[in-house]
């Protein structure tokens, strides 16, 4: 009889996560009620958002010390009563971090099988997803525009780039690191790239877009958003997906600075999202990604790692920034 592997938050960090704050333990593989399937994890989709929920309440409840640790995954259905949904199809679920879940049928939707399995996860996932609606409807950007992405080299980063590419636009990213930035510009086709590691940061920027900013993807919040912002253009959009410096560890001493004066003198559009406001648009985001990828105007960079066992490790790698796109835990 299979047991029910499980990753619990063992205890809530208060600075920087550790492997301490995980356990692993074992559970009864759970018999699903009316009304639910349950599905066996295939592969758990690691997210700086992953992070986020430790720290309170978001756009999900905040996880709490003994709760099984929250995360999405490629799941596959082992049993089902409902009718939408057979053994062997393969769903999006919020599993967390166990190798079973009994979870509620009707708020799943079998997706088609493809090779890779693992695209499901990134490029036509929520990471593309997110790329592809916070920068074509958040920003906004037009042929001959300057695009600005920071953690230009992750799951959603790297695939903003190239979708700017597409669209006509200059695209400058900004990573940690030479070999990140020199993967940028060989491999996925940036104009220009920023290491925030090596120096003077506005300055850096400035270079790089010697005609200011017209669109920044914003990733990370803290200073590179506030070396942004003033570099912006008048009339700049900022598409605002995410905070990870401002996730591990302890806050920030102060936030992005110039802020208030600096969208009011230049008019800026900051805008918020999550990848859900946009489901009605679904069906053609995923058509335009997947033409772009069979045309090989978009490449596919994936980090797959192999054991339910390494997924704390493997989620205080991503917030260090170990990966080149797409993070994912292979159970």
């Amino acid at each position: 009889m299979p047991t029910n592997r499980q990753i619990v938050l063992a205890e809530l960090p208060q600075g920087r996560l550790g492997p301490e704050h995980f356990r692993q333990t074992e559970a009864a593989v759970p018999s699903p009620e009316d009304g639910q399937v349950l599905v066996k994890t295939r592969y758990v989709s690691l997210d700086a958002a992953n992070r986020a929920w430790m720290q309170g309440a978001t756009y999900r409840s905040a996880l709490q010390a003994g709760d099984v640790m929250a995360g999405g995954s490629l799941a596959e259905v082992v049993e089902s009563g409902a009718a939408h949904l057979k053994p062997g199809d393969l769903v999006f679920a919020d599993t967390g971090w166990q190798d079973y879940a009994a979870l509620n049928a009707k708020r799943l939707a079998a997706i088609p099988k493809m090779e890779p399995l693992t695209h499901l996860l990134s490029v036509y996932g929520v990471a593309g997803l997110t790329a592809y609606f916070g920068l074509l409807e958040c920003g906004k950007p037009k042929a001959g525009e300057t695009v600005v992405v920071s953690a230009a080299a992750g799951s959603v980063g790297s695939i903003v780039g190239q979708i700017a590419k597409i669209k006509g636009c200059r695209t400058v990213g900004v990573a940690g690191g030479e070999a990140k930035c020199a993967l940028l510009k060989t491999e996925l086709g940036f104009d220009e790239a920023v290491d925030y590691k090596g120096g003077n940061l506005r300055q850096a920027l400035r270079a790089a877009c010697p005609g200011g900013i017209d669109v920044y993807f914003d990733n990370t919040g803290g200073d590179i958003l506030e070396a942004c912002l003033f570099g912006m253009n008048v009339h700049g959009r900022i598409a605002c997906c995410g905070a990870v410096s401002q996730y591990d560890g302890a806050a920030p001493a102060h936030g992005p600075r110039g802020i208030p004066g600096l969208i009011v003198t230049k008019r800026l559009h900051l805008t918020g999202f999550i990848v859900s406001d946009f489901d009605d648009q679904r069906s053609q985001a995923l058509a335009d990604l997947q033409a772009w990828v069979a045309s090989g105007e978009l490449k596919v960079r994936e980090d797959v790692i192999e054991g339910l066992e390494n997924l704390p490790a493997a989620l205080i790698g991503l917030l260090a920034g170990e990966n080149i796109g797409k993070r994912m835990v292979k159970v």
